[in-house]
């Protein structure tokens, strides 16, 4: 029997993967829901929908007869970004948007898994330091999130429903798309052109260090396929990452190696100030190459300028505490997978380069 999901938010970094790993996968169907189309998933079936739209939703996802699973990685995000992940309006959005997904879709579809995400937030990783590591059988962090309204009214609908809910809890996700606000990957990208394109080496632009876990897309997109299928995965709250914590001044020299230069000097910068003023820089390049990025830098990297300062450290006096959350759960519960994070970047900058979505790398 085969099994139909469908993605909302296909564009972005967790639906861009998870609906071209299920299209690879035998027996299943795939459909993926997205305000644009994404580059890169022209094989696939896409539906524009713009999940803010309480008619429209409820007159498309209200005639699907036979969605049996479900991702949703459907996220706003507010301008300026890191104030937004506080603010009451912009947790209230994300919920409307759940909401008027999944009213229409449980009503007509005959479900059986929904897989819903979050990140180490749920920790309060973005108000303070988090005792290491962090673990799923914690309580509820007190403070205000999105998260937790999205997983009540999940919780909530799933009463006495032979339908299931996983919830996967990735740190920072690296993977292939355009315009999404949290992928570092075509910000470090764009920072890099420029500086080799006036024959500068990579310069670290972060400040004091800062450890993370990393979490490859499609990593975490093998981890929604063992979700969707896995008995042991029902009802239950899983932190996914690669397996190793990680420093960026240790794979900073891989990623420069990846991009064809030589790792500079550190020289601190924020690139949320600094990059959007280079806009015609990297109009330029784009033009040189033959790239087929978009030349408008908020269009290819959304707001990941900013995201990726927050991650460098960039303007922080002191070393911050580390964020590791246990995978043990997860692990013992079946899924087993891993990734060298250093290999996850070269294989990612290949990839971007291969594209042309950057320049290549020699």
């Amino acid at each position: 029997m085969s099994n139909k999901l469908l993605v909302a938010g296909a564009s972005g970094l967790v639906g861009f993967a998870a609906v071209r790993h299920f299209m690879g996968l035998p027996g299943w169907e795939v459909v993926g829901l997205s305000r644009r189309i994404p580059a890169g998933l022209e094989q696939a079936r896409i539906l524009s929908l713009d999940l803010l739209d309480r008619g429209r939703c409820a007159e498309v996802l209200g005639s699907m007869r036979d969605v049996s699973h479900v991702v949703y990685a459907a996220l706003y995000e507010k301008p300026g970004l890191i104030p937004g992940w506080r603010d009451p309006e912009q947790m209230r959005t994300n919920l409307a948007m759940l909401e008027n997904f999944f009213e229409p879709l449980e009503a007509a579809s005959p479900l059986q898994h929904v897989t819903l995400l979050q990140g180490t937030k749920a920790y309060g990783s973005h108000l303070g330091p988090v005792p290491v590591p962090a673990r799923e059988r914690w309580p509820r962090h007190p403070h205000d999130n999105f998260y937790w309204l999205q997983e009540d009214y999940l919780r909530a609908k799933q009463q006495g429903k032979r339908w299931r809910w996983t919830i996967l809890r990735p740190q920072v996700i690296y993977g292939e798309s355009w315009g999404s606000h949290m992928n570092p990957i075509p910000a470090i990208g764009v920072y890099a052109a420029l500086l080799k394109e006036a024959g500068l080496p990579l310069a670290y632009p972060g400040g004091p260090p800062r450890i993370f876990e990393a979490v490859d897309a499609d990593h975490l997109a093998r981890a929604c396929a063992w979700a969707a299928t896995s008995p042991n995965a029902g009802n239950e709250i899983f932190n996914v990452n690669n397996g190793e914590p990680f420093e960026w001044r240790t794979v900073w020299p891989a990623i420069a190696d990846a991009l064809g230069m030589a790792p500079g000097p550190e020289a601190p910068i924020s690139l949320g100030e600094e990059m959007p003023k280079r806009e015609a820089e990297w109009a330029s390049i784009v033009r040189k190459y033959g790239l087929r990025s978009p030349a408008r830098l908020a269009d290819f990297v959304g707001q990941s300028f900013i995201y990726a300062d927050r991650g460098f450290g960039y303007g922080l006096a002191d070393a911050s505490a580390p964020t590791l959350a246990s995978t043990v759960k997860i692990r013992q519960a079946g899924f087993q997978d891993c990734v060298d994070t250093e290999e996850m970047f070269r294989r990612l900058f290949r990839r971007y380069q291969h594209l042309r979505w950057l320049p290549p790398r020699n």
